[in-house]
């Protein structure tokens, strides 16, 4: 079977292409460094059976973190037929760099100039013929967004060709050839000679014989010539040459500047920006608690009646089971999806237009001053739809302290899950303004524990290098499909444990143990003025999120909070959901990227953050009623 890699740099359209290619299997967004993972899918290509396979986003071969390296070592495990390498037309200067780096590899390639129509936007004519021609490879044009040149580019990958490597300056060129020779016949050499010389460590998998003695003096003799390292000398070898041929087969007129331009003179401005960013999120979180809470109020009525009506035509301890998994069941359409469904589309909506990155380009200025800065905000971003790939998206960092720490503070952040606690409980009894308010003191609390860590584990972190990408019009289809994906996890795997976790707890009450588990869980529900039978609930939550809400109306005997909580309680009792212990499918992530004891370690600390944070909003929130009260 045909086997084709999607290779490209980050939010250059690899995965949007990959979805039209197989079918919508993976998210893609409208923002840098989202794919970590190898992504595969079948496909009919040229009227040949294909696995194409999406790989996440690099810079270059010379790989740093572990995103980079997974594609690095799958492009040189021999299993890869053809390379697609996806670039964004409208930077191709820049993205031409990469290209040439694949080019080395041997392996029949086409090259997808994907973004168009961004490209024409910015007024770059660019000649695919010649480029074809330069390269010795087929060169497509799309609009991977929709759908432009699809047919065209699957047609090329059934005549891919293996690229002619250019030539550096004749010095390097020199040295580089004399290398490739005594390494002898392989489909690599170049690219291994050029590892060598730089002094790099051969990847997986990549085996040739013992170097040669002279390759010191090789190495001796570039760095004479030229008065820098090897690896500085190919880079700019390199850079040199791609910028040669951009402009060899473009052309770039005068663009003038668009609306879209003056848009971000405001949007990113460094006083203007955040007052916006606050108010796009406010109004994100209010759409979201205003329809949830019209949904709720339609859907949930109705379905406890039945609920109570199936309860009492079933008298006994089968009857409370039954009635315990009719509740899961019904907090899924009645509680849950109210408030995921519209939190899931307009946050897709933000990444599809071109927002996130530019929230991201804005908490990385406010982090600097506090110590998180740098591609850790990637996480954070990604970590208001689920942790699960807040985890995994620390792999786009280079060193193992700063993937701790962000991994750390990525699970702090309130995904979707936890989004449902706060509007569901805290929106729809206390107010929308203190659920939006939960968010900022999220924001503090993150920042603040950021800081400590860095002090506790000294280091110097990276800046942050993300792309900025334009501003689109996304599609609803595209949208749709997004929260779909997204949605599934609930559908498949969240609703059913909702379903089997509500009938449990029905008959572990029914045989009395609830209040044996309650009393274990005293020495967290007591300091924070929590009613006892909040205790099983919360364990329930470690499971999923969702699950904390849905218990703690089996547990109180009602879904009225209003009638057996107070205010204060209820936005205790939904901080601590935001801090502690992380679902069990973050644990995963954690266990499987981290180890178990890092994973204990954050575990314990979550639960010490939501602790202390609780007892000081209870604190504050006695203080502030005693003195209102006055």
């Amino acid at each position: 079977m045909l086997r084709v890699a999607l290779v490209g740099q980050p939010n250059s359209g690899k995965s949007t292409l990959f979805n039209s290619i197989v079918g919508y299997r993976a998210v893609s967004s409208n923002f840098p460094g989202t794919t970590v993972e190898i992504l595969k899918g079948r496909a009919l290509v040229g009227g040949r059976p294909a696995e194409v396979v999406d790989l996440p986003g690099i810079y270059s071969l010379r790989a740093e973190d572990p995103a980079e390296r997974l594609t690095r070592d799958y492009l040189l495990s021999g299993e890869v037929d053809v390379i697609v390498n996806v670039v964004d037309a409208s930077l191709l200067a820049r993205s031409l760099e990469l290209t040439l780096e694949l080019v080395e590899l041997g392996i029949p390639m086409v090259l997808c100039l994907n973004m168009m129509d961004e490209a024409r936007r910015k007024g770059i004519e660019i000649d695919m013929e010649r480029l074809s021609e330069i390269l010795g490879i087929p060169v497509v044009g799309t609009v991977a967004v929709r759908g432009l040149g699809l047919n065209e580019l699957l047609s090329a990958i059934g005549k891919a060709k293996i690229p002619k490597p250019m030539g550096f300056s004749a010095d390097v060129e020199r040295v580089l050839g004399e290398l490739e020779e005594r390494i002898g016949p392989h489909p690599r050499a170049r690219y291994i000679a050029e590892l060598l010389l730089v002094g790099e460590p051969l990847p997986p998998g990549v085996e040739i014989q013992e170097p040669d003695p002279g390759l010191e003096e090789l190495r001796r003799k570039l760095v004479e010539d030229r008065g820098e390292d090897p690896a500085l000398v190919f880079s700019s070898e390199r850079h040199a040459l791609a910028l040669r041929l951009f402009e060899q087969v473009a052309r770039v007129r005068h663009a003038k500047p668009s609306f879209r331009d003056r848009l971000d003179a405001v949007l990113m401005h460094r006083l203007f920006g955040y007052p916006v960013m606050l108010g796009v999120l406010f109004l994100l979180f209010y759409l979201v608690f205003e329809v949830g809470g019209m949904l709720e109020g339609y859907l949930l009525p109705p379905l406890e009646a039945l609920t109570e009506a199936v309860e009492g035509a079933i008298p006994g301890p089968f009857g409370k089971v039954l009635g315990g998994a009719l509740q899961g069941f019904w907090a899924g359409i009645g509680i849950v999806l109210p408030y995921l469904l519209p939190f899931l589309f307009f946050l897709a909506f933000l990444e599809d237009v071109g927002y996130l990155p530019r929230i991201g380009f804005l908490l990385d200025g406010l982090m600097h001053r506090i110590g998180l800065h740098g591609k850790s905000v990637i996480p954070f971003l990604l970590g208001y739809g689920c942790s699960v790939p807040a985890v995994l998206a620390t792999r786009i960092l280079e060193d193992e302290r700063d993937r701790l720490i962000t991994a750390a503070l990525a699970v702090m952040v309130p995904c979707a899950a936890r989004t449902v606690v706060i509007f569901g409980l805290v929106g729809r009894y206390v107010g929308p303004l203190i659920a939006f308010s939960l968010y900022l003191l999220n924001v503090v609390v993150v920042a603040a524990a950021g800081a400590l860590l860095r002090k506790l584990l000294p280091g110097v972190g990276p800046g942050l290098i993300m792309e900025i990408p334009p501003y689109r019009i996304p599609t609803m289809r595209t949208i749709l499909l997004k929260v779909w994906l997204r949605l599934r996890g609930f559908v498949t795997v969240a609703w059913p444990t909702l379903i089997v976790a509500s009938a449990f707890f029905s008959l572990i009450d029914v045989l009395g143990w609830t209040r044996f588990l309650n009393t274990l869980l005293l020495p967290v529900t007591w300091p924070l003025g929590l009613p006892e039978a909040v205790g099983v609930p919360l364990v329930f939550g470690i499971l999923r999120k969702e699950l904390s809400l849905i218990m703690l109306g089996q547990a109180l005997g009602t879904v009225d909070f209003g009638a057996v909580l107070t205010g204060i309680q209820m936005v205790v009792f939904t901080v601590f959901v935001i801090f502690y212990v992380p679902c069990i499918a973050t644990v995963a992530a954690l266990w499987k990227d981290f180890g178990a004891r890092r994973t204990l370690l954050v575990s314990l600390g979550t639960v010490g953050v939501a602790m202390a944070i609780g007892l000081l909003v209870r604190l504050f929130a006695l203080l502030w009623t005693a003195v209102a009260g006055a």
